[in-house]
């Protein structure tokens, strides 16, 4: 390497340690995928909502990894806690969930999107609240009950979608808890996100804000309250089991990069790697030996070949020899380009190839008539030979 190459390739890798310092140092921006992992501690992880349930509480907290279905087969008792951004049971599954529920037991969903088999069959619409003009949309959240009402609504001080019940058999439904992206003081002026349904001898919950178990929204003022507030409407003496199968933030290792991809400092070592092993490509991989002598392949020589052994049947006047030669040649040339097998007998023959070619049907007999006289004789002229030369290489154009 001369030496302009080597101070090139030093300010190089000095540029590209200066950019990773840049990059390593630049703060982590804040996650706000939904997770709902009891494990995560992203804004909208439920690490903070676990744990703290976890030690102010009596209550044993089981975590269930199962798929509800396969679960309820073993018969617990208890409450089932459902946390996701979305929530879609099929209808085998939901069929065994109400059934539990209708023993006695107790079930409580929090999702943005809950399984239209679920709505109907609690007859229940949903809808998305549309925000105003400003297009923020940071809802303000509070219990109905007086004694668990907040002096001011609790506020998610970001921008997330809020989903309401917009269909309510209040017959069969218990409002406890509503939201609006407005401020206010009456719950009647706001719209029902958390209900109480009775379903024979247990009961379920409905809430329609999983971001309020979300870390971002307990860790602002006091809004853990409010999360306070709803866990004080589940039974105080029965067993919870936390749902960990249905779970956004499952992590699902597809990759044998996902370990190193995941920790940045990691992410960066490989990324440098790279580009090391390119830089090294780019300035060392040259050949170093003496370049390989080109062997040029041996000519082919089939067309002189083919004259000279035309020249020899001309040579010995054996004109019907070459004649029939050109007619197998032309069938030859039929299968390859058209993908037709010569029968000189058919009529679907002469029409398909009339059609391929763009002939028509009574030239193409014409030809192939032509080629059963030269076939049929036992000598012919060299004139015929010279006709049906001409007369194959027109049919061809």
């Amino acid at each position: 390497m001369s030496k302009i190459g080597k101070i090139a390739f030093g300010l190089f890798l000095l540029l590209v340690l200066f950019l990773t310092y840049l990059e390593a140092s630049e703060p982590q921006p804040v996650n706000w995928n939904p997770s709902y992992l009891e494990t995560d501690k992203i804004a909208l992880g439920s690490y903070v909502f676990y744990e703290s349930w976890k030690e102010n509480t009596t209550i044993p907290i089981e975590k269930i990894e199962l798929p509800p279905f396969e679960f309820l087969e073993q018969g617990p008792t208890g409450t089932y806690f459902f946390l996701n951004n979305y929530l879609d049971f099929d209808d085998a599954e939901l069929k065994k969930l109400l059934k539990w529920i209708e023993s006695g037991n107790t079930v409580f969903l929090s999702a943005g999107y809950f399984g239209q088999n679920l709505l109907d069959t609690l007859k229940l619409e949903t809808k998305t609240y549309i925000p105003g003009e400003d297009f923020t949309s940071m809802p303000y959240l509070d219990l109905v009950n007086p004694d668990l009402r907040s002096a001011e609504p609790y506020q998610y001080s970001h921008d997330v979608g809020l989903e309401y019940f917009s269909k309510i058999d209040t017959l069969k439904h218990t409002l406890l808890g509503v939201a609006d992206l407005e401020f206010f003081k009456d719950p009647k002026d706001a719209y029902p996100v958390f209900l109480k349904s009775s379903w024979g001898k247990g009961t379920l919950y409905l809430h329609t804000f999983p971001e309020a178990f979300g870390n971002y929204f307990l860790l602002t003022n006091s809004n853990y309250r409010y999360a306070q507030g709803i866990l004080s409407y589940l039974p105080k003496n029965e067993t919870v089991y936390w749902d960990g199968y249905y779970k956004t933030g499952k992590t699902y290792f597809t990759s044998p990069l996902y370990v190193l991809l995941n920790n940045r400092a990691l992410k960066w070592a490989y990324y440098f790697l790279l580009l090391g092993c390119i830089v090294f490509i780019i300035f060392e991989g040259k050949r170093k030996q003496r370049p390989v002598p080109v062997i040029n392949p041996l000519k082919n020589q089939t067309y002189e070949y083919s004259r000279t052994i035309a020249d020899l049947y001309l040579e010995q006047k054996d004109y019907k020899a070459l004649a029939i030669k050109k007619i197998d040649h032309f069938n030859d040339y039929l299968r390859n380009r058209y993908r037709i097998f010569s029968n000189w007998k058919e009529d679907k023959f002469y029409k398909e190839l009339a059609e391929k070619s763009s002939h028509t049907e009574e030239d193409t007999k014409y030809l192939f008539r032509k080629f059963q006289e030269i076939t049929n004789k036992t000598e012919i002229t060299k004139e015929e030979l010279q006709d049906l030369n001409q007369k194959i290489d027109s049919y061809k154009q």
